[in-house]
């Protein structure tokens, strides 16, 4: 990842730290997701991962929860680095975005599926 991006990413993170997140954008997010490419289960992990968090189902620290937050809003927001708009290249960032939260996130990620996992075996 290009150091500009890496450089925005991170001020987002912290900026969205405290930040709440609607169900609109969680719903619009979904609908995003389809321009993601190879990410696109990543992203919806995220999203139900921040759902899960919202509600109170999986309990993480809010640093984490801040960077799926503002990764997500990344994704829905029409102004970022590279427009939407842009056709192709419009996503580039996106994808980016996304895969350097995949990365900063892959403890909580694994942390995450064990314990859907073992929540969904006892139902």
């Amino acid at each position: 990842m290009n150091s500009r991006i890496k450089k925005i990413v991170k001020g987002m993170f912290e900026q969205f730290r405290h930040r709440k997140i609607t169900e609109a954008e969680l719903v619009q997010a979904e609908s995003k997701a389809k321009n993601l490419g190879g990410y696109v289960g990543d992203f919806k992990l995220l999203i139900a991962m921040c759902r899960d968090a919202i509600t109170g189902k999986y309990k993480m620290n809010s640093w984490n929860l801040s960077i799926i937050i503002a990764t997500i809003i990344y994704v829905v927001s029409p102004v970022d680095a590279i427009p939407d708009f842009i056709i192709v290249s419009g996503w580039i960032d996106d994808v980016a975005v996304v895969a350097y939260a995949i990365r900063k996130l892959a403890e909580e990620i694994e942390r995450y599926k064990v314990e859907k996992l073992n929540y969904e075996t006892r139902d």
